[in-house]
């Protein structure tokens, strides 16, 4: 299957620095627009410079430079530079980069997991060249948690022993590249006693599930995010759909795109339910709703 999701999402690359080459999937990006004055936030994270109004709405921006680590876009330079404005995390953020390179097609496929040796800190989904040069995908759900930690309600569900009991017995598995995303994933479930499966890779994703089938115990519900290098998650249901011994799984794809039409094509391809990730209680509201349809089944 042609991925939905490559066929309409590029990369955007851009520079926090004067050698390397950053990229974010277009898809999360509103627009591009050149550095403006910015009105002072009072009591912000030290990376927020501040906010504009784009289109009738204030927008935080972060200097992502010194967000990641970089030494920060000085105020001479800020003149030069450009704000990126992105739909994520079910916010609208704006982030100042030193520069912008271009937009290229992309074969998402061909894009590596960061090396192991980067460490827990590092900002990066993902690796490719373009042009012989490296590019790094810069993974914007760790960065607006560390700049706008989550709330509380947001990572925690509360659940009664019923429904716990419910979802105790069920093989679950959860995907995700963004290591903040999978930490969010794992800690709602650790939280309530939840067993469970995870992997960053979609294509690793799909050889547990084939192995977790062979073993006589295949996965009941599958958490995977939507945007992945590799194997998609558009693309990891369609195939787990389509393989007989692993299409009774319950497949719910979560997105930080705030966008119906990601919804859309999630259902498309075989997912029974789409999220806009991240939210502890509706992702556990969508695990029971799989859970009744085992229930039903062993009825």
């Amino acid at each position: 299957m042609k991925s939905k999701a490559s066929q309409s999402q590029g990369l955007l690359l851009f520079r926090l620095s004067q050698t390397q080459l950053f990229a974010l999937g277009t898809l999360k990006i509103r627009e591009l627009v050149p550095f403006t004055s910015l009105s002072a936030i009072p009591k912000s994270h030290p990376n927020v410079l501040g906010a504009t109004t784009v289109r009738g709405q204030t927008i935080p921006i972060i200097d992502m430079a010194a967000a990641v680590g970089y030494a920060p876009i000085s105020e001479a330079d800020r003149l030069k530079s450009y704000i990126i404005i992105t739909d994520c995390q079910r916010m609208v953020m704006g982030f100042l980069v030193r520069s912008i390179d271009k937009i290229i097609e992309c074969n998402w496929r061909d894009i590596e997991s960061p090396p192991n040796n980067l460490g827990k800190n590092a900002y990066l989904t993902g690796v490719t060249r373009v042009e012989d040069k490296l590019v790094q995908l810069l993974d914007v759900e760790l960065l607006l948690s560390k700049v706008f930690p989550p709330s509380p309600e947001t990572t925690r569900a509360i659940l009664t022993d019923v429904q716990r009991e419910i979802l105790k017995p069920l093989n679950i598995l959860l995907v995700d590249d963004s290591l903040v995303a999978r930490k969010q994933l794992s800690d709602a479930l650790d939280s309530i006693n939840i067993p469970y499966l995870v992997t960053s890779d979609g294509r690793e994703a799909l050889a547990i599930m084939e192995h977790a089938s062979q073993e006589g115990r295949p996965v009941d519900l599958l958490v995977s995010d939507i945007e992945m290098p590799g194997l998609d998650g558009y693309e990891l249901a369609f195939e787990v759909k389509n393989t007989p011994s692993l299409a009774s799984a319950y497949i719910i794809l979560h997105t930080s795109l705030s966008s119906e039409i990601s919804v859309s094509q999630a259902h498309q391809v075989g997912a029974d339910e789409a999220l806009t990730k991240f939210d502890a209680h509706e992702l556990i509201d969508a695990m029971l709703r799989g859970a009744k349809r085992f229930d039903t089944n062993k009825d």
